[in-house]
């Protein structure tokens, strides 16, 4: 959407962790706010009439109607979570929450880099977006943890992350 700009491209504007999302980490997407190939979007649209708040959770409205049924609509699993994922970065707020995400992304880039066979970055991707971030964690000190997993092969290594999960 022409003139919609934001700073945190790591969670939207509606709750989706845009910076763990396939598209986003290939540079097919800018994120929410994002600037060229930002969709228009009509929760976007509507931060523009509030004032311009950064997450629909800061507006004084939300949850609002279009918050009612978001998380049984749309076929992605990550947008299944939206008003959940919403109401915990309010809870703990945005900074917290998005310590949170970015170490969530750190754990993601290092399964992308020593654990994707080429078949496991979405399965990566969508694991690491649903749980919290001390359960990812958790699964990477496991591999870790096991003195045999550096042994692996590549295959190998996805397909014990993958079991891990």
């Amino acid at each position: 959407m022409k003139d919609f700009r934001r700073a945190d491209l790591l969670f939207s504007l509606c709750g989706l962790n845009c910076g763990l999302c396939p598209m986003h980490l290939d540079g097919h997407c800018p994120g929410c706010g994002g600037g060229e190939g930002n969709q228009s979007c009509k929760i976007a649209r509507c931060s523009l009439q509030h004032g311009k708040v950064e997450y629909c959770s800061r507006c004084q409205e939300f949850p609002c109607e279009k918050y009612e049924e978001i998380d049984t609509f749309d076929s992605f699993i990550t947008h299944q979570n939206q008003k959940r994922d919403l109401v915990r970065q309010k809870e703990a707020g945005a900074e917290a929450y998005r310590a949170e995400q970015e170490e969530k992304l750190r754990c993601l880039q290092w399964l992308l880099k020593n654990c994707n066979d080429g078949r496991k970055k979405t399965f990566f991707c969508v694991a690491v977006n649903l749980l919290r971030a001390e359960d990812v964690r958790n699964v990477l000190k496991q591999a870790e943890s096991d003195g045999d997993f550096e042994a692996l092969s590549l295959k190998e290594k996805a397909a014990y992350m993958a079991g891990k999960f």
